[in-house]
């Protein structure tokens, strides 16, 4: 149905504020919850029927599917009303699960490989929905104060997710694959729960979306504080797949039997998400207030390069688990929020063009480029030590990283004051 044809969203009563963050909360909560049932099962399928050498061509497969995907994708929100889309989606990835365990059963490295890309792309697309249709129905005033506690919901689902398909494995009688049902289930409670939100007016939009111009690229480039941000989201990106490499790859030393090794992954998702809620109510208010949104940009690179630091010397699984935790676990978090706080001295419209190319193209793009550098490395060093050697391209990556934070520094103390 044609978004001209329906009911407006705007033209629907709006429940209280509070209502309408209980029901984010609930949603962005299923949302994860559903793709931690198959976040770790993609991840440990591949190693089983790959080795983790193959998980930097599956980055790199999964950035080059993603820029079409987005592009086709946008067309069609463009086209139809977003709430549709998005009921629409959640059908056809709950779908697409059921076909892959039924008929496309992940048995080899090809269908290991299709299904790890599909798993990356429904979270990315399913996460960019929910957040284009919260920012819409959101005004300013509301989002300072609520997106924090509906951040925190996809935080909670991470964790309930990886100690739910834990769980599973270990105790009932399904096995790895058997987790995309799980996920599938849990998709048409998303639906259901979005359907109902729709009809209670919860998507009754504050402001039309502003503007796409074409080739928002171009817009980010003629603005120097835009492309300081775009960089450090570079180098979040570049040392993310190298860090997340060395963990798995410690892991399929360790766990050689598949459905304990999914059980382990699962379980260590669960205590980063944890992680991530501790420093998002404890530590990111106190940086934020002492240090500003560069303290907390800066946290990230200083405490990733001495994790990475301390692996090097002492290449074990736990260590490389706290590595993985200084890394997604601060940029799940403090990152995450000091980084928006960054788009507010900007124009809005300005903000929309960029960040949709930063945050949704450069994101996977960026990552695809670090595991291309991996696949460098890899060539390079030997299978015995390269997890542990691959440090020294983090330790890099980590310096240019701080550098940049210390140059966005400037310029936002000047944007602030233009602001």
């Amino acid at each position: 149905m044609r978004a001209e044809s329906a009911p407006a969203m705007s033209d629907m009563p709006r429940p209280p504020a509070w209502g309408r963050a209980t029901a984010l909360f609930a949603n962005f909560f299923f949302i994860i919850l559903a793709y931690y049932q198959v976040k770790a099962a993609s991840r440990s399928l591949l190693i089983e029927y790959g080795g983790s050498g193959a998980l930097p061509y599956a980055w790199v497969y999964s950035a080059l599917t993603l820029v079409v995907v987005i592009a086709a994708y946008h067309v069609i929100v463009e086209r139809y009303e977003r709430v549709r889309v998005v009921l629409a989606s959640l059908l056809v990835f709950a779908a697409l699960l059921v076909m892959f365990r039924t008929l496309f059963t992940p048995d080899d490295i090809v269908s290991a490989t299709a299904f790890y890309v599909f798993v990356d792309i429904f979270s990315v697309v399913l996460v960019e929905q929910f957040w284009s249709l919260t920012d819409s129905v959101s005004s300013a005033d509301e989002g300072r104060k609520s997106f924090w506690f509906v951040g925190t919901g996809g935080l909670v689902g991470g964790v309930l997710g990886g100690l739910l398909a834990s769980w599973l494995v270990t105790y009932t009688p399904l096995t790895t694959p058997d987790l995309l049902y799980a996920c599938a289930l849990l998709l048409l409670v998303v639906w259901a729960l979005n359907l109902g939100m729709y009809r209670a007016g919860i998507y009754a939009e504050v402001h039309a979306a502003p503007p796409r111009e074409a080739g928002s690229w171009r817009v980010m480039f003629r603005n120097k504080y835009l492309v300081l941000i775009a960089v450090l989201l570079c180098c979040s990106q570049l040392a993310q797949p190298i860090v997340e490499f060395q963990f798995l790859n410690m892991a399929e030393r360790q766990y050689v039997e598949l459905d304990v090794r999914t059980a382990f992954i699962s379980e260590f998702f669960s205590i980063l998400g944890l992680v991530s809620i501790a420093v998002n109510v404890v530590v990111t208010p106190v940086m934020h207030r002492l240090f500003g949104a560069i303290g907390g940009l800066m946290l990230q690179p200083l405490v990733l390069g001495v994790c990475s630091g301390l692996f090097y010397f002492s290449p074990t699984l736990w260590m490389a688990g706290a590595m993985k935790i200084g890394d997604r676990g601060l940029s799940y978090s403090i990152n995450r929020a000091s980084k928006e706080l960054l788009y507010i001295p900007v124009d809005p419209v300005l903000t929309y063009q960029a960040k949709a190319w930063i945050d949704m193209v450069g994101y996977r793009f960026f990552k695809g480029v670090g595991s291309g550098l991996i696949l460098v490395a890899i060539n390079w060093l030997s299978p015995a030590t390269m997890a542990m050697n691959l440090s020294w391209l983090t330790l890099a990556i980590c310096t240019v990283w701080v550098l940049a934070v210390a140059q966005v520094a400037q310029v936002y103390r000047s944007v602030l004051v233009r602001a």
